[in-house]
Order: C-alpha cells, then structure tokens, then sequence
C-alpha cells in the first residue's frame, strides 16, 4: 500500500479508519489483512498462471498464499513493518514503490492489486499503466474494485487510529483513489489492457485484465 498505512502494520490492536477528503470514513479490515488467505485470495491466486508480484502487499497474506502454491512471486510495500511481516510468514517482499524499478519487469505472469490498491498514488490510470510494464503479454492484473455505482473517486485520505482510551492519532496525507467496476473497461483500455473477466467473491468485486 502505501507508508500512510504504517500504523496499520505495527500497532494493528486498535482500530483503524481511511479518511478521505470529504469526510468519508471506512473502516480498515485489520482483522483479514493479518489472517490467512481468505476464500477471495485463495481463488485469485487460482487464476494466477505463473510468476507474480503482489503490489502493495501489506501484512503478506497474498503474497504467502503465492508462496504456499509455489509460485516465483514477492511483495512489494513502501512501508518497512508491512515488508518486515511479510518476510515473517515465508515469503519474499521488497520495501520498495511500484514506481521504482522492479526484478524481471515485462516478465511477470501476474500482478494482484488487492484490499483496494488500485488507490495507490491517488491515479489509478498511471498505477495499471505500470503494472502493465511489469506483465510479459498474455499476463494478467488481477484487481479488487469499488461495487458499481460507486463511482470514482481521487484525492488525498488518512489514516486515523482511535485506541480505546487515547485520542485518536492521524496519519500523514497521501494520495488515494477508489474506482467502480463500471470504469474497469474504460481504464483497461486506456492502460493497455484488456478486460477478460469481471466477477465477485463474497460480496466484493475483481477484474482481470489481459496485457495482449
């Protein structure tokens, strides 16, 4: 995700919220995001065919599942207790942005943008034209999406955590975006991409869209 997020790693007791611009509030899945693979990652990493980077990898549930299927595969965070947990559960991560060069780049089967990281940066445009630098063709981004009708949304969020018996502390700012399913075709085309399938699990929603 992003060094916002660092909190979310190291002090994941209390409760955290992403703050957006605008005043609305969600409320970060703490919880799944240091379990196991839940059913939806473990059907993602189903459809993945080959070598693969889990961007934004937070606590490493995605990328340890890779790991566990023995896939070539690592994590990449720009927060140092997100690489250093993920690293904990067996599998390769790297403290490094999606921006910065990366191993193997135009050779990788798959990249997974999962838990909302199509936010990352605040442009999600320029974050799938990326991605799409780093597939080999016929490789894939598979990328967790806002329900439809949910629009799209870019501007600058926090994260703010509220312990039980302190005042809440407030992250710094950084640039998010949230984007509906409705925009997948729309951004995939302008990125280079193309949309093979979109589809749900438990409730949540997922693309998959093919470098040609």
């Amino acid at each position: 995700m992003t060094a916002g997020f660092e909190a979310v790693y190291a002090r994941h007791g209390a409760r955290h919220w992403l703050v957006e611009t605008g005043g609305r509030r969600t409320l970060l899945p703490l919880r799944r995001w240091h379990g196991p693979a839940e059913p939806a990652v473990r059907t993602l990493v189903d459809r993945c065919t080959g070598p693969a980077v889990d961007v934004g990898c937070g606590p490493g549930r995605v990328a340890a599942e890779l790991a566990i299927r023995g896939l070539i595969s690592f994590g990449i965070d720009t927060s140092a207790a997100a690489v250093r947990l993920t690293r904990r559960r067996g599998a390769a991560a790297l403290r490094r942005n999606v921006f910065d060069p990366l191993p193997g780049e135009g050779h990788w089967a798959n990249v997974l943008l999962v838990d909302g990281n199509i936010g990352i940066g605040g442009d999600p445009l320029t974050l799938l034209r990326r991605c799409a630098q780093l597939l080999r063709r016929g490789g894939t981004v598979l990328v967790e999406l806002d329900p439809p009708g949910t629009g799209m949304w870019r501007s600058q969020a926090h994260v703010t955590e509220e312990p039980t018996a302190a005042p809440p502390r407030h992250g710094p700012r950084f640039r998010w975006a949230r984007v509906s399913v409705d925009a997948a075709r729309w951004l995939a085309d302008e990125a280079g991409l193309q949309v093979r399938t979109v589809f749900t699990i438990d409730a949540r929603w997922f693309a998959d869209l093919e470098r040609p």
